[in-house]
């Protein structure tokens, strides 16, 4: 188990309890704990089992993963996630429905954006193979391109003129 940090655990429930407008004893009483251990806890002077920080978190309305890696029980590799679903879940100015909304759009742009780097990490063939479909595609629209090109200039032969004497002239020369 990985030291704790109590005291900036301790600075990070006050601010939150302070954010949420609530008081030692209010909080207390939320999360099921004694004012005093509160207290403790927020001072850095106890160092609070992971049940105790999921009380806390509920009743923060905040995310308990969060105080976990505050308190050194989970490593901060996902940290980043982690603050980014606290701040959401904190936000006075967000009802609940809408801070759930916010974590689903979160949580699905996340996936896409993993899934598109597996696509990358293992996409040096899949990038080979559409290469050469491209340049087979690009070959034929050049092909048709082409053709369309050629089939317009003839439409647009001025009189007089015979279609070869057209197709070769190039299409900037004004008309005679």
């Amino acid at each position: 188990m990985a030291s704790l940090n109590v005291g900036n655990l301790g600075e990070y429930l006050r601010e939150q309890r302070r954010t949420a407008q609530l008081s030692l004893r209010q909080l207390a009483d939320a999360a099921g704990v004694s004012n005093p251990y509160l207290s403790q806890i927020e001072r850095g002077l106890r160092k609070p089992s992971a049940e105790v920080l999921q009380q806390v978190a509920k009743a923060l309305r905040i995310s308990a993963e969060t105080l976990y890696v505050r308190a050194g029980i989970l490593d901060e590799k996902e940290r980043e996630e982690l603050e980014t679903r606290a701040v959401i879940l904190a936000d006075p100015s967000v009802n609940e429905r809408q801070k759930q909304v916010l974590l689903q759009i979160y949580d699905s742009f996340r996936k896409e954006n993993a899934a598109e780097a597996a696509a990358a990490a293992t996409g040096a063939g899949l990038t080979e193979t559409a290469g050469a479909t491209g340049a087979g595609l690009t070959e034929t629209a050049g092909a048709t391109g082409a053709g369309v090109n050629e089939t317009a200039g003839a439409t647009e032969t001025p009189a007089g003129v015979p279609a070869a004497a057209a197709a070769e002239r190039p299409a900037d020369t004004p008309d005679a």
